[in-house]
């Protein structure tokens, strides 16, 4: 979450106006996160207080993509899965427009994501993220993943185009080492490219309704146990065990991806495989994934350091983070190593 479009007293009071949740008493913006501009709400009706997150869509979000994003959310809490519900205005649609961005209200989730990850964590995010799974597999829209590999030499060839090589604009990069570091890039996402699932390499892995962005960021915890998952602008059609891989980078590593965490990856395994088991396939290509997932994270990342627009109330995340998990993945021969 982040916010990149402010919002005036007078455009918020209008925009209300179409929903029936009580007058307006509280409103601030949500520094976390770097997709899309996000305001908590808080209203009140007939005496009893709600809070509501208000999201604008921009950057990545393709507009066209928004009602199966919504549609999706609305179809695992009919499923079980404790998500934000989009909430509808009085015209019975829930997207509209707020200062020139497509916009929607979504209901707000208790609990509190982990600032520190501990062992405990993984075992109940890999079982949330299998149901999740497991209720997608009945929402029949399709949705291709806009960030999946076909994105990724595109990014690439975008920041380094940022006025030629990456040095000067990656500041958190030495110069003398950012050519280097974009030269590994490309030398990885061709050792990537040329195995990924699909294409030439017709490896069956089971595909689904995926999150594709399950950071510890995006999940609430009460009492120990997942009360909540967020974010679902990334979500998409894709295989289920890159989901799985997403969280093995974003969950079983230290701060900066220069430590893995063993025991944190056999938590979360167990608990996804407790839901779900792997195929026999998906076992094997895991070290892939997970370095398509890094890959995938890397790049966005350095993306967003080098566009990021000055003034935007939003933190930047450093991108060596992931460089640094991807390296661990590529040197990586056994899916044991993660637990499976």
């Amino acid at each position: 979450m982040a916010v990149y479009t402010e919002i005036t007293d007078e455009e918020l009071s209008e925009f209300l106006v179409g929903y029936d949740i009580g007058h307006l008493t509280a409103f601030r913006g949500i520094a976390e996160g770097v997709e899309n501009s996000n305001f908590l709400l808080r209203t009140e009706k007939d005496g009893r207080e709600s809070d509501y997150i208000l999201t604008l869509y921009e950057k990545r979000v393709n507009p066209d993509d928004l009602p199966w994003f919504l549609g999706f959310m609305r179809h695992l809490a009919t499923q079980g899965v404790s998500c934000p519900l989009p909430v509808c205005g009085r015209d019975g649609e829930a997207l509209r427009t707020l200062a020139g961005r497509p916009a929607a209200i979504t209901t707000f989730l208790s609990g509190v994501w982990p600032r520190h990850i501990h062992s405990e964590h993984c075992h109940p995010l890999g079982e949330a993220l299998a149901r999740l799974h497991q209720a997608g597999d009945s929402y029949a829209p399709v949705r291709p993943n806009s960030l999946g590999p076909d994105a990724w030499r595109p990014l690439l060839e975008d920041i380094n185009g940022f006025g030629g090589p990456a040095a000067g604009k990656l500041d958190y990069i030495p110069e003398r080492v950012s050519d280097e570091i974009i030269s590994e890039l490309c030398c990885a996402l061709d050792r990537i490219l040329a195995t990924w699932p699909g294409g030439h390499n017709q490896v069956d892995l089971p595909r689904g309704q995926i999150h594709a962005d399950m950071f510890p960021d995006n999940v609430f915890f009460r009492d120990h146990q997942v009360s909540g998952l967020i974010d679902f602008y990334f979500a998409c059609t894709d295989l289920l065990a890159y989901d799985v891989a997403i969280c093995l980078n974003a969950w079983c590593f230290n701060d900066d991806g220069t430590k893995f965490n063993e025991t944190f990856a056999r938590q979360l395994i167990a608990g996804y495989e407790s839901v779900r088991p792997f195929s026999s396939a998906e076992r094997k290509i895991l070290p892939l994934l997970c370095a398509g997932a890094a890959m995938r994270f890397a790049l966005t990342r350095m993306y967003d350091w080098i566009s990021t627009p000055p003034g935007a109330m939003v933190t930047r995340k450093n991108p060596m983070d992931y460089i640094h998990r991807l390296r661990f993945h590529l040197a990586v021969d056994n899916s044991g190593v993660y637990g499976v």
